[in-house]
């Protein structure tokens, strides 16, 4: 039963958000596994804290555990549920149990359905006490992302779109936005597993589509393209990088002698039946995404595809980049209706002008 607020002392708070903030830290490193905060006390004095690893594995509690020679008697702090199943590691209640804790505090339940409600029953058969709650208000945000994944087994979507002062996207390599942008953009690069785009922005723009940030270059994410009938350019920078960095196609096609072709990059292609005639079914898209493990998932495209995106209420989030540019080009696009859109789809939105220089950036959430 979780307890409320006031139930815990103002020390085991204390010790609580140190546990979030190492969580914090981390997130986004540990691929599909949350990022967790852990901390051993014992007498009132920290023995020991971890965060989860690079990549997900070995879990936090066992790392904290595993840093001390003795653990019997501790009290033991983490932001989630430990997890009490058997996946590619043992559970951390049996590494609980074996260390001879004596409490267990939580924030809040994990949503993996092998764990959720389960801890308690497990550590309170072995006499640990167990208890949820503690600060779980100060958690939401740290995983709002995973307990939607989780909850309803589809990847976490997220919409990012650029446009001048006057609401124009072009169609060409011209940069719009600032270098200030451009590095929050490669931000989101970084936090997401996948950059879904159009074929027809490869060919017009050739972008990288890759994190290009100091020392977060390794996690640039997989790059999956949209194309029904394999019109992607060959030459283009995601194809002859395919083998440095994932690509993966979906596609329609018939024509055999490309999809060879593209294979022979070493391109993962999908073949993907079209509805309507004209268009793929773009849930079915991203829940084979899910399937494949890429869980969040950044939508970078031009005007159609982000509409259909937005049509089929598939965004989590919007991230709107605009510039104090004014464009005035016979190539050029007015995005005024995508905007609209935007603005009908989400409940809330926010500013975020702090480091863009001339640059706004309006988050849709």
């Amino acid at each position: 039963m979780s307890l409320k607020k006031d139930k815990f002392k103002l020390s085991e708070k204390k010790i609580m958000n140190f546990a979030i903030n190492l969580a914090e830290n981390k997130k986004y490193f540990t691929g599909t596994n949350p990022s967790v905060g852990c901390v051993i006390v014992k007498k009132n004095k920290i023995l020991s804290f971890a965060t989860t690893n690079d990549g997900g594995r070995p879990h936090a509690e066992s790392i904290a555990l595993g840093k001390n020679k003795y653990n019997k008697g501790t009290t033991l702090y983490s932001t989630l549920e430990p997890c009490s199943h058997h996946g590619m590691t043992p559970p951390c209640t049996n590494t609980i149990i074996k260390n001879k804790v004596k409490n267990v505090y939580y924030s809040i339940e994990d949503k993996d359905l092998r764990t959720f409600n389960k801890t308690k029953k497990i550590l309170k058969s072995k006499n640990i006490i167990a208890k949820s709650g503690l600060q779980k208000q100060n958690v939401y945000n740290l995983y709002k992302e995973y307990n939607y994944i989780r909850s309803n087994k589809a990847p976490y979507i997220i919409g990012k779109i650029a446009s001048s002062s006057n609401l124009i996207i072009l169609r060409n390599k011209s940069q719009i936005t600032n270098e200030h942008s451009r590095s929050v953009s490669h931000l989101l690069r970084f936090r997401n597993h996948a950059i879904l785009t159009s074929y027809k922005t490869i060919n017009t723009d050739n972008p990288k589509l890759n994190c290009r940030l100091n020392g977060l270059e390794k996690f640039s994410p997989t790059v999956v393209v949209i194309d029904k009938n394999l019109k992607i350019k060959t030459n283009s920078f995601v194809i002859k990088n395919s083998k440095n960095n994932k690509l993966i196609i979906f596609h329609c096609s018939k024509n055999i002698s490309k999809i060879k072709l593209l294979k022979n990059f070493g391109i993962k292609l999908i073949y993907q039946k079209v509805e309507n005639k004209f268009n793929f079914n773009l849930k079915k898209i991203t829940q084979k995404l899910y399937k494949l493990g890429l869980h969040r998932i950044l939508v970078e495209t031009g005007k159609d595809l982000m509409t259909n995106f937005l049509n089929e209420n598939l965004l989590n989030e919007f991230y709107f980049f605009k510039s104090d540019k004014i464009i005035s080009n016979r190539h050029k696009i007015n995005i005024s209706s995508l905007i609209k859109m935007i603005n009908n789809n989400y409940k809330n939105k926010k500013k975020i002008n702090t480091y863009l220089d001339k640059d706004t950036l309006t988050h849709y959430y």
